[in-house]
């Protein structure tokens, strides 16, 4: 049976949105046209690129643990290029991820990586028919 998520937003005036889900908030901004460029909180498309680095990361993570792998501290650096003509989508996305730990093995990194794009991580899944992603990583050994 799927499982329902819900999410309640409220726009706030200007382009400000505050979104809750489960008791908790995020606040998302625009920076107004014409204006100082000022944003109260992350734009929806960088809300979409920390989704992407939140979930692909949290299954690398996971599944390097399964692995036995090492594995002190994981980064992600997402940056995605948008077009400039309307509707401003993002064309393609690069992913950085930084895997730190003592004999961790990059042929287990590039499995685990392999597997969180194809098959684990569903924000990944759900961009990937639409938008070229970009993957790379490297092992921080110390």
């Amino acid at each position: 049976m799927p499982t329902e998520l819900s999410v309640h937003a409220v726009h706030r005036g200007g382009m400000r949105i505050d979104a809750a889900a489960d008791g908790r908030a995020l606040e998302m901004d625009y920076p107004m046209p014409g204006g100082d460029g000022a944003c109260a909180g992350l734009t929806p498309l960088q809300v979409l690129l920390a989704s992407l680095a939140g979930c692909s990361g949290n299954t690398l993570a996971l599944v390097l643990a399964r692995m036995r792998q090492p594995v002190e501290a994981i980064e992600v650096e997402a940056r995605g290029r948008r077009r400039d003509e309307h509707p401003t989508v993002l064309t393609d996305i690069t992913l950085d991820f930084a895997v730190r730990g003592k004999g961790v093995d990059p042929a287990a990194v590039a499995r685990a990586l392999a597997a969180a794009e194809d098959q684990l991580c569903p924000v990944w899944a759900m961009l990937k028919p639409g938008v070229e992603i970009a993957a790379s990583f490297t092992v921080i050994d110390d």
